[in-house]
């Protein structure tokens, strides 16, 4: 099994910008949501120092033409969109740029997600599942028996929740990224070293 790479989303400070880029996050996450205590400023995530990591704007009530200019204005390298965003939206912010956020608990049926795995996995670069059935950022786990029956041609994010107690069966899933938030903080925005520490330990003796 080959070691998933790590996001770390709700960047709030540039310490921790510097501290997650330095422990080798491959993607770090800004969120541009009002309702989030994790919300941060366009001029926060464009003045980011994220070094090797890709830099991820993390949207939900936008409009397309707003998100492409965030991309522009914060440097973005991708969109995550945590809303109800359609096939077409994915188009016109650019698919290659893409993540696509779904939430296996709100489908009825294993056929009704992988509908929706097939219907988006074209328009994105890469699909995200994660726990609940809207929003991010809450602290529950996600419910990984509802991917067992999902087959998934797309290079995905897992998120929910994920914390030095879960990520080990997390990494068994199979996903391409480990989306990390409340389960490394001590706080809301705030992220906790000693816990994103344990992650990588953890992680690194997956392989």
């Amino acid at each position: 099994m080959k070691k998933p790479l790590i996001k770390v989303c709700g960047m709030t400070r540039a310490e921790d910008v510097a501290l997650c880029s330095g422990l080798g996050a491959s993607f770090l996450g800004f969120i541009f949501h009002e309702g989030s205590p994790r919300n941060v400023s366009p001029k926060f995530a464009a003045s980011a120092q994220t070094g090797p990591a890709a830099k991820v704007g993390v949207f939900v009530r936008q409009t397309a033409n707003e998100v492409r200019l965030m991309i522009h204005q914060c440097g973005l390298d991708y969109v995550q969109l945590h809303g109800g965003q359609d096939e077409e939206f994915c188009e016109v912010v650019g698919r290659e740029r893409v993540v696509k956020a779904l939430w296996p608990e709100r489908y009825a049926s294993p056929e009704a997600l992988q509908e929706d795995v097939d219907r988006f996995a074209p328009h994105c670069a890469y699909l995200l599942f994660d726990a609940g059935v809207s929003g991010g950022g809450h602290g529950r786990s996600i419910d990984l028996s509802l991917l067992q029956h999902i087959e998934i041609n797309k290079p995905w994010f897992l998120a929910g929740g994920l914390c030095p107690e879960n990520v080990a069966a997390a990494a068994q899933a199979g996903p391409h990224v480990l989306d990390l938030n409340s389960g490394v903080e001590s706080a809301p925005g705030i992220k906790d070293e000693a816990k994103l520490r344990s992650v990588i330990e953890i992680l690194s003796k997956q392989i």
